[in-house]
């Protein structure tokens, strides 16, 4: 009778092979959490910009267990998760509400006052030190002494108010660049005469709908994971 003896692998070898593969697997899950975090981020942005929102995108960022030294986090010996966190980089109070008023949808209304002023489009939306352009602000701003003083006049209904400058001019080509009258009573060589310039309109409230959806972009990217992990196994 004919006899063989095969001889396997070691208990040591085959653990070493399992730590192995685990680390692998464990890298593979860092990595693709890690791409799932950047494009999440990045979707959301371009949504942000395709919504009309500008640059209010860039305040959207995202963080993850890789970039805080690829730590994992185990509830036991064989179960660990990595995960990526999509947040706000800044923390000014306008670009977070606007950020939530376009995300979720919001009414706004007026802090202590009356009105709520929105400054005309042909008017700079900035003052001295980076200041939002107010009626508060336009005697300290100069602008009082450039285009003249606000005169409170009645709106379109009930719900509106106006802030005019009477007599003002306005350049004929390009931005408007409003000025007082000069007291010739005349405008200069290139601009015309506004009888009363819109500077603010004064209302309740306003509302905005929501115009991305986050979660919907999030949850998106959360069902391409198993993918990820595969091309990262894979390398």
């Amino acid at each position: 009778m004919f006899k063989s003896t095969v001889t396997g692998p070691s208990p040591s070898h085959f653990r070493e092979l399992e730590h192995q593969i685990r680390e692998k697997a464990e890298r593979a899950l860092l990595e693709a959490s890690h791409e799932a975090g950047r494009r999440a981020t990045g979707r959301i942005r371009n949504a942000m910009s395709g919504a009309g929102l500008g640059r209010l995108g860039n305040a959207v960022d995202a963080t993850s267990d890789l970039e805080k030294g690829g730590r994992l986090h185990r509830s036991s010996i064989r179960e660990v998760s990595a995960s990526s966190a999509i947040h706000l980089k800044s923390r000014n109070e306008r670009t977070v509400g606007a950020i939530e008023a376009y995300t979720r949808g919001a009414a706004i209304r007026p802090r202590d006052a009356r009105w709520l002023w929105i400054p005309s489009p042909e008017l700079q939306r900035r003052v001295k030190g980076g200041a939002r352009l107010t009626p508060g602000s336009w005697q300290s701003s100069g602008l009082a002494q450039r285009i003249g003083p606000l005169v409170k006049i009645p709106g379109r209904h009930a719900g509106e108010v106006l802030l005019i400058v009477p007599a003002v001019t306005v350049r004929q080509e390009g931005r408007p660049s409003p000025r007082r009258l000069p007291k010739s009573g005349k405008a200069r060589a290139g601009r015309t005469l506004r009888e009363n310039f819109i500077a603010f309109t004064g209302i309740r409230s306003t509302s905005r709908q929501a115009r991305v959806d986050p979660h919907k972009i999030i949850d998106g990217v959360r069902a391409e994971l198993p993918a990820l992990i595969a091309a990262q196994l894979e390398k």
